[in-house]
């Protein structure tokens, strides 16, 4: 039973940091990480409540996929719903249960496992089974959800998934047992194994993150040099080959590759690295962040340096936006080194168009850059 438990809280743990470390910016990779990180915990500490957790981080990751309107909401709620599973620890369930239901023909694959995972928490919140039945249930479909929000992402992004993955897996893992093993071969309390497994997983699971964090105080003067790097060597199992016979897949492609415009390192990640010649990766992202912004140039009115005009929206949208980084609707984001061209267009992204707007404009915008960057793979 131990050695179940380990592998699964092991499984649940390196998986929650997993979807962490692929993009902390990213909301469901947060709240679908959270589930399985906190599931982990309930392994080692099967108390009621602790099961709550993955059910309200779910229900959160749900709700991003199917009804993303409604996750602010569910923000406010989980608190009230956390505190009130204090004495009654089935009532995280309900929630669960209405994000599940409103995935139906959305998500129905979501829905699926959140139907799964809903009846072995209830079984184990009720008491219906022994732990030792209900937890390894728990532990399949928190393995599976979490897979499932993986490759999810991976689709978005237009990276390859496998791979990734299997590598990831097969390093935590031999660390995990190579430290684990020696707490065992000694005597040592399970609380220890578990504790062991988890710090050797999550050393190697946030690499990347971790030695970012050292180098900025150890080296700042290169740490953003050696953080591209690291990215771009990450970035190189992800990469998918390049199909240039669907025109809408292309222009999602090239969607993706603008909003990483201002990252060689994620660029490395891009089909669209095939349309540039032979050499290292960062040197072909280098290429691929030029022939972006030839596109872009392309878009520009030849009726001077800057304007406002309906001709003006899509070149616009993508060069101040992606381009010069300009970042309108962010209140965290304060620049004091725009020019007078590049403050004129923050004035009027802010004052006259709005940011679903923007969205549309670029998305019209993307697809134009894509329309030219086939043109010229057909005449190569």
């Amino acid at each position: 039973m131990f050695g179940l438990s380990l592998l699964v809280s092991g499984l649940a743990w390196w998986l929650g940091l997993y979807l962490l470390a692929r993009d902390p910016r990213k909301p469901l990779l947060w709240w679908a990480g959270a589930g399985l990180i906190s599931y982990a915990a309930v392994i080692v500490v099967p108390h009621p409540v602790l099961v709550g957790l993955p059910a309200l981080a779910w229900t959160g990751a749900i709700l991003l996929l199917s009804r993303p309107a409604l996750i602010r909401w569910w923000i406010f709620a989980v608190v009230p719903f956390l505190a009130v599973s204090l004495w009654l620890p089935w009532i995280v369930l309900l929630p669960l249960a209405v994000a599940t239901a409103l995935a139906i023909g959305k998500r129905t694959y979501f829905s699926l496992v959140g139907v799964m995972f809903g009846l072995s928490a209830g079984a184990f919140l009720l008491g219906l089974l022994p732990d030792a039945i209900t937890l390894p249930s728990l532990g399949f479909d928190v393995v599976v959800f979490g897979i499932l929000v993986a490759v999810t992402d991976a689709v978005e992004e237009g990276e390859a998934i496998r791979a990734d993955m299997v590598r990831s897996l097969v390093i935590a893992g031999f660390t995990a047992v190579l430290f684990g093993s020696q707490v065992v071969l000694f005597g040592g309390p399970q609380l220890l194994v578990y504790t062991t497994v988890a710090a050797a997983i999550a050393v190697q699971v946030l690499a990347n993150p971790l030695a970012a964090a050292v180098d900025r105080l150890a080296v700042p003067a290169v740490a953003a040099e050696r953080a591209e790097l690291r990215e771009a060597a990450e970035s190189l199992p992800k990469r998918l080959p390049l199909v240039t016979d669907d025109p809408a897949e292309f222009a999602r492609l090239t969607r993706k590759a603008l909003s990483h415009y201002g990252d060689l390192g994620k660029l490395v990640a891009s089909p669209l690295i095939a349309l540039t010649e032979e050499a290292p990766p960062l040197d072909r992202a280098a290429q691929l962040k030029s022939l972006l912004l030839t596109s872009i140039q392309r878009l520009k009115p030849a009726d001077g340096d800057f304007g406002t005009s309906d001709e003006w929206r899509y070149y616009n949208a993508l060069y101040f936006y992606y381009v010069k980084g300009i970042r309108p609707y962010s209140v965290r984001t304060k620049r004091e080194d725009l020019d007078a061209e590049d403050r004129r267009a923050l004035q009027w992204f802010v004052t006259q168009v709005p940011e679903r707007t923007l969205h549309n404009w670029q998305n019209a915008a993307a697809r134009l850059v894509a329309a030219d960057l086939m043109a010229g793979v057909g005449s190569a």
